[in-house]
């Protein structure tokens, strides 16, 4: 892959990530106002689109390794543990139209926030990575940085986030 190739997908990348992060606060915010009634907002839609977060933050963590040849760290192997399944019962979930899927996908959306989060602190603060990270790809490393404050880790957290508040509102679509 060229670097103006990995440049273009690091913005596209970026962008999903702000405009996730400006949906998952208009939900929360727009929740938080109407009440009760907000809850049917978006009906059997969420879980479609909490699918397709998870799909486009699978697809985004392999291209990265196998295309581009970033080598994940213990951390980032964690959060893809989180994630990867998040696709699949999210899809499941959203084809037989069932409500019971948020029990299963918000433990593992918040799992993967909270490893996220650890990650991200790790970056910031590289004392708190331990002996636990290989050496050769140390959790501490920012393989990219976009806006200044943008990495793998911040964009698997939105990530992580939007589909916990989207399974959060998520109605079973009546048929």
């Amino acid at each position: 892959m060229s670097a103006q190739t990995i440049i273009v997908f690091n913005n596209l990348f970026a962008i999903l990530t702000l405009v996730a992060l400006a949906g998952a606060i208009g939900l929360t915010v727009y929740r938080v106002v109407r009440g009760p009634e907000a809850a049917g907002l978006l009906g059997g839609r969420a879980i479609w689109l909490a699918f397709a977060v998870a799909l486009v933050s699978t697809i985004g963590s392999l291209m990265y390794s196998e295309l581009f040849h970033y080598v994940p760290c213990r951390l980032c192997w964690f959060q893809r543990i989180a994630m990867y399944p998040l696709a699949v019962i999210l899809l499941v979930g959203a084809i037989r139209r069932e409500a019971v899927v948020r029990f299963y996908g918000i433990p593992l959306a918040l799992i993967g926030l909270a490893i996220s989060i650890y990650h991200n602190l790790v970056q910031f603060f590289p004392s708190l990575e331990g002996g636990s990270c290989d050496p050769a790809v140390p959790c501490s490393a920012r393989s990219i940085e976009m806006f200044g404050f943008m990495d793998l880790p911040f964009m698997a957290g939105v990530g992580f986030i939007l589909i916990t508040i989207l399974l959060a509102i998520y109605t079973k679509a009546t048929e």
